[in-house]
């Protein structure tokens, strides 16, 4: 059967080249993935899949630990979900995948079409080509290489396409776990360059407000700086991030991301006027943080790493820095390594490659992270890719249809159990 299947996708390889070109083509900007939706359920159409829309309800939702507010409303949007029915004899599999990507701006920052589906060297180029519609193509591929080939598949396969993980997945992969859409298997074919992940860091963003004192440039004596004071913070958070990265470590996310933990310091607002002595500095920053280490030890490690930047300083003391955590808010995800659901895996994509699949963690966040919330085994594993989220975003092809292949004997291997 694995000759069968390879034969297959390599005869039919121009099906997932021009889909994935298409869908490249399609702009399904998180937020705005109505249009990639619309394309992706005439595709799941026509392999004949039980179709479910799951539509996210934010009342339903919010009281849910891992629930994040994106702050875009969900009126319009939906996910959708298509579902083989297998024998009944076997165990079952989702296939995830997002459909929303990220802005492609400035597009003056590309040498290619941001939605052009271009393809040169044999890399296909495009926003969200590798990130992530390259891995929800080869979802759908895997499965219709069986059906065509009219294989008895033993258990249901799930087929996923949601929206918003870009922005934390609150109404993408949580709402569609919170309706039941639980399988006893789950993978994320995000790009992860053929290799099999199983943990990735919690991340947490906060934002830091600073108050000064207003005054006209000609007497800012009488002033207080705000970008002054809030420098004091930046640079006590600055050491902070320089100790973790010295002292913090887990091995998955070393041999992932080279670096176990990171705190971001990303954006910093201040005044409005260059002639006024600015009254306010708003700086907001990203902290990953490990397995054993949890969001209420973080926070108040920020508290405590702002609390002594204000230290001898009188007006900060008077005047304490605020502090609000919004946006992303998750815990480290951790997927036992030696799982019956792992272990399979790892043995079916190493005997389709050829080689080991190396197992490693990361330092970002993704949609499997919410499996932990419902008892359910999950990976990650995709193509390789370059610039997510970058100018000239691409991924390779040749690893695309590699996964498709990994992917569609992992559907044999799983279900069969």
């Amino acid at each position: 059967m694995r000759k069968k299947i390879h034969d297959y996708i390599q005869k039919n390889k121009s099906v997932l080249i021009d889909t994935l070109q298409e869908i490249v083509q399609i702009k399904s900007v998180v937020g705005d993935e109505i249009a990639g939706q619309k394309y992706m359920k005439e595709k799941y159409a026509k392999l004949g899949l039980e179709i479910h829309e799951v539509k996210p309800d934010k009342t339903k939702l919010q009281s849910h630990e891992a629930f994040i507010d994106s702050g875009i409303p969900f009126k319009g949007r939906k996910n959708l979900i298509g579902i083989h029915r297998g024998l009944k004899s076997g165990k079952s599999l989702t296939l995830h995948g997002h459909i929303d990507v990220v802005s492609p701006e400035p597009t003056s920052n590309w040498s290619v079409d941001p939605w052009g589906g271009e393809i040169k060297d044999n890399k296909l180029y495009g926003r969200g080509s590798a990130d992530m519609k390259s891995g929800l193509i080869a979802n759908w591929f895997a499965l219709k290489v069986l059906l065509d080939l009219k294989y008895p598949i033993k258990g249901d396969v799930q087929l996923h396409c949601v929206i918003e993980e870009e922005a934390g997945g609150g109404g993408g992969a949580l709402a569609c776990l919170e309706e039941g859409f639980v399988t006893d298997g789950f993978i994320s074919s995000e790009p992860h360059n053929l290799q099999m992940t199983i943990s990735h860091a919690g991340i947490m963003y906060f934002r830091v407000k600073v108050i000064g004192k207003t005054a006209h440039a000609g007497l800012a004596h009488n002033g207080i700086n705000a970008i002054s004071k809030m420098y004091k913070v930046f640079n006590e958070l600055d050491k902070l991030n320089e100790w973790r990265a010295e002292n913090i470590k887990f091995k998955l996310y070393e041999q992932g991301s080279g670096q176990a933990v990171h705190l971001n310091l990303g954006v910093l607002k201040a005044g409005d006027w260059v002639s006024t002595v600015p009254g306010e500095a708003v700086l907001e920053g990203r902290i990953g943080f490990i397995p054993g280490e949890s969001r209420e030890e973080i926070k108040n490690l920020i508290y405590k790493t702002i609390q002594e930047a204000t230290k001898g300083d009188a007006w900060l003391e008077e005047n304490p820095p605020e502090v609000k955590w919004f946006g992303w808010s998750t815990d480290p995800w951790y997927q036992d390594p030696e799982h019956i659901f792992v272990e399979t895996f790892n043995k079916t994509a190493s005997n389709v490659l050829g080689k080991e699949v190396p197992t490693i963690g990361r330092a970002s966040g993704n949609d499997a992270r919410f499996t932990q919330y419902y008892n359910q085994a999950g990976i990650c594993f995709g193509p390789i890719g370059e610039n997510m989220h970058g100018p000239n975003e691409n991924v390779d092809i040749e690893s695309v249809l590699k996964v498709a292949e990994v992917f569609a004997n992992y559907i044999i291997d799983w279900t069969e159990i």
